[in-house]
């Protein structure tokens, strides 16, 4: 065997067994009954459990299997400390890029400061990771919530700060 035989050989290899690359024309948003057939009627951080607001809630999949899912809490019976860091959940059954960060599969509780930063917590409450959001003035009339398409992702936005979202 050549080593240019051998060198070919490995290339194709590599190419056929390396995953596939997930882009934003794989996202594809779930609505109607889809949506409710993922987002789980509430969600549970720092020993409370809070119902989810079913209009403040957006999900979309990447490829065959791979969700990401984002809604907004009716936090009134949490504390204040935990209103003031905590506004929804998001929960991911991959490992994603969220903003400059990367997030492993699992349930996490977010919030979103003045200064659009997204932080990200366990559902013990404790901080994550914290990623530096854009705010998007061209937005006229912003939903509390929502993921929307975007070039090689999905921006989560909360008002009109958002976040680049991406599947690994």
């Amino acid at each position: 065997m050549t080593t240019r035989y051998c060198v070919l050989l490995s290339g194709l290899l590599v190419l056929v067994l390396l995953p596939p690359a997930v882009s934003a024309e794989d996202a594809f948003m779930l609505d109607g009954e889809a949506l409710a057939r993922v987002v789980p009627g509430s969600f549970f951080f720092e020993g409370r459990s809070g119902p989810t607001q079913m209009r403040n809630a957006a999900a979309i999949r990447f490829g065959e299997k791979r969700h990401v899912i984002a809604a907004l809490v009716d936090t009134a019976g949490y504390s204040s400390d935990i209103r003031a860091k905590y506004e929804g959940f998001l929960i991911t059954d991959s490992r994603i890029a969220f903003g400059d960060k990367e997030l492993a599969a699992g349930a996490y509780g977010f919030g979103v400061t003045k200064e659009s930063k997204f932080n990200v917590f366990d559902v013990g409450g404790n901080l994550l990771l914290s990623v530096a959001g854009a705010k998007d003035a061209a937005t006229r009339t912003p939903r509390p919530l929502a993921l929307l398409k975007e070039n090689g992702g999905v921006r989560l936005y909360r008002g009109r700060s958002f976040v680049v979202v991406t599947a690994k």
